[in-house]
């Protein structure tokens, strides 16, 4: 059976949604691995990108410098977790409008097919799941097979971002046999094992 990409997304987002469900209070100003940014501002940050993309899919928004900064406001209000599932829905029914994949579209890694789109949101969720996860000391329950195929697109797709426009650091080095979402955080610049 073939899982579509935006089937994978879905399975990201509610395991992510599961994530950020699980913060609790004390927890919204501890440090992430996104050094930048606290718990708040990286949820903040997720919430704004699957606000961008669902207007950018549905060709009500452009792209604006800094748009994805989650220091510039704050959407999460007073319920983040439902702040977070409203706009995951919303990325998700603006993904399966019809045509959507076979269109292009300009989003912050450059100009990209809807396919493509689908897959930079999902692996942007898998790897700041993955800090929301160690920020807050939760374990992330995303399938492996989905995070395979993320891996796999990733590693095909990432030379051909421009280095000015990687969201990512450097890649880390890490075993060929970690689990799945190690091998794409560390290909992504993170250090699972730190």
């Amino acid at each position: 059976m073939t899982v579509s990409p935006v089937d994978d997304l879905a399975l990201v987002l509610c395991a992510t949604g599961e994530l950020v469900a699980g913060v609790r209070p004390d927890q919204w100003d501890s440090a992430t691995p996104c050094t930048d940014w606290n718990v708040r501002e990286l949820v903040n940050h997720m919430v704004i990108g699957h606000r961008l993309f669902s207007g950018i899919l549905r060709g009500e928004v452009a792209l604006a410098p800094g748009a994805l900064d989650p220091t510039n406001s704050d959407v999460l209000g007073n319920n983040p977790a439902a702040s977070y599932r409203s706009a995951a829905e919303d990325l998700l029914a603006a993904f399966r409008r019809p045509g959507v994949l076979e269109k292009s579209f300009r989003v912050p890694a450059g100009e990209v097919p809807g396919i493509a789109a689908v897959h930079l949101r999902a692996v942007e969720e898998l790897v700041h799941g993955w800090d929301l996860a160690r920020a807050t000391n939760q374990t992330p329950r995303f399938p492996d097979e989905t995070v395979e195929r993320q891996l796999s697109f990733t590693r095909k797709k990432l030379p051909d971002i421009p280095p000015e426009k990687s969201p990512f650091a450097p890649s880390q080095p890490i075993p060929d046999n970690a689990p799945p979402l190690e091998r794409l955080v560390a290909l992504l610049g993170r250090q699972p094992k730190s």
